[in-house]
């Protein structure tokens, strides 16, 4: 099964108004020489000004997390619900830096991603293993336990819906980037566990790069079986390698 190529960037904490505008106008700009779907998850403020700048244009928008809950007394979360009025088409569930520094468990980030599927946004949900883990030789254990916390939570119709990215925690904002090999390694097994679940699921389902990901390296990574694209970190603040990424795919 073709699976289209995604490029997703991923803003973190960054931006104002004044600089969020050149760069989504940067990105309007070139977008028609991506081979690859793109997108922007920015954060929650600026989604509006996302919505505003690419509304109309091949550039899709989201956001970089998504409270479990559907409402109620929960201050300083945003819900799917809410995320849906700005039109987001996207929410990151997982990332490593939510799972680091908020403690978020494999329960909770499940529980992230059918909150978005149900409320119709598209889950981009983060797996990936730390240094110590990786070089304990326990990079499958993890992935495996965070895959299957997820799965066991959705099920194959809820993956269908969904995007998946592997993160190498130890190769995000780190100049350290996983081999094209050691990232095929860690996507054949993403998508073996998937098809144990559903293989037409499996076939279908878009598994990103999600570890130091640019210009440089895009082609190689992209070229790989299992690899369909990327969620870039600092590269998507540059819009000249985001758009490079795009056109690499």
């Amino acid at each position: 099964m073709a699976r289209t190529k995604l490029v997703a960037g991923n803003w973190k904490m960054h931006g104002d108004i004044a600089a969020n505008q050149t760069l989504l106008n940067a990105l309007k700009a070139g977008a028609a020489g991506s081979r690859a779907a793109m997108a922007v998850c920015v954060p929650f403020p600026y989604l509006a000004q996302a919505r505003s700048a690419l509304a109309g244009t091949p550039i899709a928008w989201g956001a970089q997390d998504v409270s479990r809950h559907a409402q109620g007394a929960y201050t300083g979360e945003v819900s799917a619900t809410m995320l849906k009025d700005f039109e987001c088409r996207y929410a990151i569930v997982g990332h490593s830096e939510r799972r680091a520094y908020h403690g978020e468990t494999d329960e909770l980030v499940a529980a992230k991603a059918d909150a978005a599927i149900k409320s119709g946004l598209i889950p981009i949900i983060c797996v990936g293993e730390t240094l110590a883990e990786r070089e304990g030789n326990i990079t499958a254990a993890v992935v495996t336990r965070q895959l299957d916390a997820v799965v066991s939570c959705i099920g194959a119709a809820g993956l269908a819906k969904s995007v998946v990215a592997y993160e190498p925690v130890w190769a995000i904002g780190t100049g350290k980037t996983a081999s094209p090999e050691q990232a095929q390694e860690v996507h054949a097994l993403i998508r073996a566990r998937v098809a144990a679940v559903d293989a037409h699921v499996a076939a279908g389902l878009q598994i990103l790069y999600g570890g130091s990901m640019k210009p440089s390296n895009a082609r190689e990574l992209m070229a790989q079986p299992d690899i369909d694209g990327g969620l870039i970190g600092g590269a998507a603040l540059v819009a000249a390698d985001f758009l490079a990424i795009g056109a690499a795919a």
